[in-house]
């Protein structure tokens, strides 16, 4: 029995050294809390801006985690106090938790569950037209980011964009066979409105093939794969 014992002590404990430091998943009552203590400072939800609009927790900034610009928008944070963050199912919350870590922040609370452990606890969901990151990625920011990449393609599109849906896999596809040569960065014009007139993108979906830094190639509308290659 006390060989069980210290067996199960040495698990908990390995454990607890796994848990990655300065993140913390707690659950959806805890979460709103802990959230309202802090006044909606930093209420991260790291969705699609169309599940935003659909319904988010009251003071959230929408920043998708998924679009080229999402740690640029991180810098605009204040890493000396406590971040919230969370998205449907807590799965993309819990990776920008990680980037959030990377970047220097020290507090972060992760919504277990997301907003499906949110409704469950029947907790309440605003549907007013919340804050964006502030106008999105300056042309400056994103000169800087292609800059950085060696070889980078940039998708600009949005969520109600039909021929956007369609390029996506085509490039998407392209990348993956180039096998780590290429990164692909997705760019929202709705969230970045400012970028979007500073670059004069009048339509979408837009591509720019940037390699180290200097742009290659430009394509309006959707475009075959052969015409990509």
């Amino acid at each position: 029995m006390k060989k069980l014992l210290a067996i199960l002590a040495i698990s908990a404990s390995l454990i607890a050294c796994n848990k990655p430091e300065g993140i913390q998943s707690i659950d959806a009552a805890t979460f709103q809390s802990k959230e309202t203590k802090a006044q909606h400072q930093q209420l991260l939800d790291v969705r699609t801006s169309d599940e935003f609009a659909k319904g988010h927790i009251e003071g959230a900034i929408n920043a998708d985690i998924n679009l080229g610009d999402f740690q640029t928008q991180l810098a605009k944070l204040d890493k000396s106090k406590p971040v919230f963050v969370y998205c449907l199912s807590g799965g993309r919350s819990s990776s920008a938790a990680e980037v959030l870590k990377e970047n220097g922040f020290k507090e972060i609370y992760n919504l277990e569950g997301g907003i499906l452990a949110w409704n469950a606890a029947q907790l309440p969901l605003s549907t007013t037209s919340g804050a964006q990151m502030a106008g999105g990625m300056s042309l400056s920011d994103y000169q800087k980011l292609v800059a950085s990449k060696k070889s980078v393609i940039v998708d600009f599109h949005a969520e109600w964009c039909g021929p956007c849906k369609k390029l996506s896999p085509i490039l998407e596809k392209f990348v993956e066979e180039q096998k780590g040569k290429v990164e692909l960065i997705k760019i929202d014009v709705d969230q970045n409105p400012a970028l979007a007139e500073a670059l004069k993108i009048e339509a979408i979906p837009y591509v720019e093939r940037y390699e180290n830094g200097n742009l290659q190639w430009k394509k309006l509308g959707l475009f075959p794969e052969n015409e990509l290659k």
